[in-house]
C-alpha cells in the first residue's frame, strides 16, 4: 500500500456516525492518518475545533488530529476507506468520492446485511474490496462525543474469498488499535449469523417499539426472535454458507437477558422518521429465500410490517411540510 507517512496507513472512513467515529478516534490513537468523511456539519465542526470526545472503558479522553470534512472535500487516496454508512446511502457516498479512490484504495464494508460487496463491486475492482462485520456497540451523544462500552471483535476477509496480504495487513492495523480484528476465511458465516441476530432483535423492536430485553415481557417474544434467526440461517445454508445455529440463538438470548435497555438503530430510526436498512437485512433475506424456494414467513411479516411504518413515516412527513 502507497502513501505512508512513517508506519502510519492512510485511512479514510466514510460515514461517521457512532461506529465509523469509535473505529476512526481508535485508529488515530494507535497512530494512523484518519480522515473522518461525513455530511453531519455539526459533527464534523466539533471534531475540528475541539477533537473527538470518545469515551470507552478505557477512559474518558479527546482524539486530535483527526480530519473531518464532507465526502466531497475528500483530497489525496487513502489506503484504506472504511465503508460505515447505511446501507440505502451507499450508492451515492461511493459516488460523491470517487476521485478519492485510487487502484491501491482497499475498501472495506464492515456494515449490516447483505449486499454490500455487491455495491462496493460498482465502484472498484473485486480484488480491492473486503467484507467483514463487527459486533462493537457504539452510541453518539451529541455532536463530537462518542461512547462505546463492552468488548466486539472484528472479522473480515477479502470479498472473492482469495486470501490476499492486503487482507491480513488489515487485519493488524485494526487489531492493534484494540479492535480485536482478525482475517477469517469465515467471515460470510459471520455476516449472516449478524443478519439472523438483526433480522430478529433489529426489526422486532422497531415493530413493537420494545427495547431489546422488553421483548421477553411474553413468551411468544423470545419464540418470535428464534424463529426468525432460524429462518435466517435456512437461507444461508441454502447459500452454502457454514453457519452456527447454536451460536447465533445464544447471542440472541444474551442480548435479550442483558441489553435490556437497549434500543436497536432500526428502531431508533424508526423513533427519529428516518428510513430504516430492514431493506438489506430482512429485504435481502426474503429476496434469497424466494430464489432458494424456501419459506420465511415471519421474516417476511416483519418486512411487510416495517414497510408500513416506514410509509407511515413518510407520509406524516408530507404532512407536516417543509420546515421554515
Amino acid at each position: 500500500m502507497n502513501e505512508r507517512n512513517g508506519n502510519a496507513m492512510n485511512i479514510s472512513i466514510l460515514g461517521a456516525g457512532a461506529m465509523g467515529s469509535l473505529f476512526g478516534g481508535l485508529l488515530a490513537e494507535s497512530g494512523q492518518r484518519v480522515t473522518l468523511l461525513d455530511i453531519n456539519d455539526a459533527h464534523l465542526a466539533v471534531i475540528r475545533e475541539q477533537g473527538l470526545r470518545l469515551v470507552t472503558d478505557s477512559g474518558d479522553r479527546r482524539i486530535r488530529g483527526l480530519t473531518a470534512c464532507r465526502p466531497e472535500q475528500a483530497s489525496g487516496h487513502p489506503d484504506l476507506l472504511l465503508v460505515f454508512t447505511k446501507t440505502l446511502h451507499t450508492e451515492q457516498a461511493l459516488a460523491s468520492i470517487a476521485a478519492h479512490l485510487a487502484g491501491h484504495t482497499r475498501v472495506l464494508s464492515l456494515q449490516n446485511g447483505l449486499g454490500n460487496a455487491e455495491t462496493l463491486f460498482r465502484h472498484v475492482a473485486p480484488e480491492q474490496v473486503l467484507i467483514g462485520m463487527t459486533t462493537w456497540p457504539a452510541d453518539l451523544h451529541g455532536p463530537g462525543h462518542v461512547e462505546s462500552h463492552g468488548l466486539g471483535v472484528v472479522r473480515v476477509f477479502s470479498a472473492d474469498g482469495v486470501e490476499r496480504p492486503a487482507c491480513a495487513e488489515v487485519a493488524t492495523v485494526l487489531d492493534a488499535a484494540g479492535l480485536r480484528c482478525v482475517a477469517d476465511a469465515d467471515v460470510w458465516a459471520a455476516i449472516w449469523e449478524k443478519v439472523a441476530f438483526n433480522a430478529a432483535l433489529n426489526s422486532l423492536c422497531a415493530v413493537t417499539g420494545c427495547a431489546v430485553g422488553q421483548l421477553a415481557a411474553v413468551p411468544q417474544g423470545p419464540e418470535l426472535a428464534r424463529a426468525v434467526v432460524q429462518e435466517v440461517l435456512a437461507v444461508a445454508r441454502a447459500e452454502g454458507i457454514a453457519v452456527d445455529p447454536r451460536h447465533c440463538l445464544a447471542s440472541v438470548a444474551d442480548a435479550i437477558a442483558q441489553h435490556r435497555t437497549h434500543k436497536p438503530s432500526m428502531l431508533q430510526d424508526v423513533l427519529a422518521g428516518r428510513p430504516t436498512e430492514i431493506g438489506s437485512i430482512n429485504g435481502e433475506v426474503v429476496a434469497r429465500a424466494r430464489r432458494a424456494g424456501i419459506a420465511v414467513p415471519r421474516t417476511e411479516m416483519l418486512l411487510g410490517l416495517l414497510r408500513l411504518v416506514e410509509a407511515r413515516a413518510r407520509e406524516a412527513a408530507a404532512a407536516s411540510g417543509p420546515l421554515v
